[in-house]
């Protein structure tokens, strides 16, 4: 996350600069009117790292291990004006993510480890709360729900953690908080932002077996994720 907030950090620097004295104290205003649209389009380009919040029926002498990797986000965003300083949108956009799993209990690693690969699409509708504009900057907090489809999930599989294979549930519901800046540039609006994805549903398919050393003892699975994001209006 540092270097994700490191990212952030490089890119508005470079576009301040560019765009003379954008946090100036007397900056040339850019865009004046673009807020004023009732509809407006962009797109995004981002990384995100995802993880799981493990519960369990017993408590464990040692927990589920999750290792998170960074993934790469690319979506559309719709914005609608509702009223001066609120606006609604919808942010669809494919996510490519990867965790790995070890298991405690196991004597062979390829019986602990699993590599959960997955490839998202995620529809988040979302209430975006903006402050005053100052000159050309002005920031946000959002906050809503989203739906996610994994395309990864392998739900229908017959086979499960005795021949290597983790399953998911297909669909999941998410409720999602964060804050980012609107940049009025000379041609365009950039918003860098960084969001939370907390996954209100179990997603675990349990194995066959209900005594399974993998599933057994788990009482939910659900997603934990940090997006960001950096949009283009």
């Amino acid at each position: 996350m540092k270097r994700f907030l490191l990212y952030i950090i490089l890119i508005c620097g470079l576009h301040g600069h560019a765009q003379l004295k954008i946090f100036g104290k007397d900056p040339i205003i850019h865009l004046e009117n673009f807020d004023k649209q009732r509809v407006h389009w962009g797109y995004f380009l981002g990384f995100n790292s995802y993880g799981f919040k493990f519960d369990y029926i017993d408590a464990p002498d040692v927990d589920v291990i999750v290792k998170q990797t960074t993934g790469f986000n690319v979506g559309l965003v719709g914005n609608l004006r509702i009223m001066e300083h609120l606006d609604l949108r919808f942010e669809p956009g494919l996510y490519y993510t990867q965790r790995d799993l070890t298991f405690p209990g196991f004597e062979r690693e390829s019986d602990a480890f699993r590599e959960v690969k997955s490839t998202y699409i995620h529809f988040p509708l979302l209430l975006k709360f903006s402050a005053k504009r100052a000159g050309n900057v002005k920031p946000y907090l959002v906050g809503g729900f989203s739906k996610t489809l994994n395309l990864s999930s392998g739900y229908n599989s017959l086979d499960d953690n005795y021949t290597g294979t983790f399953r998911m549930k297909q669909w999941t519901t998410n409720y999602e908080i964060g804050f980012g800046i609107d940049m009025y540039l000379e041609y365009f609006k950039f918003s860098p932002s960084i969001r939370g994805v907390f996954g209100l549903n179990d997603e675990l398919i349990r194995d066959n077996n209900p005594d399974s050393p993998w599933t057994s003892n788990i009482g939910s699975m659900k997603t934990r994720a940090i997006l960001v994001n950096f949009t283009f209006h």
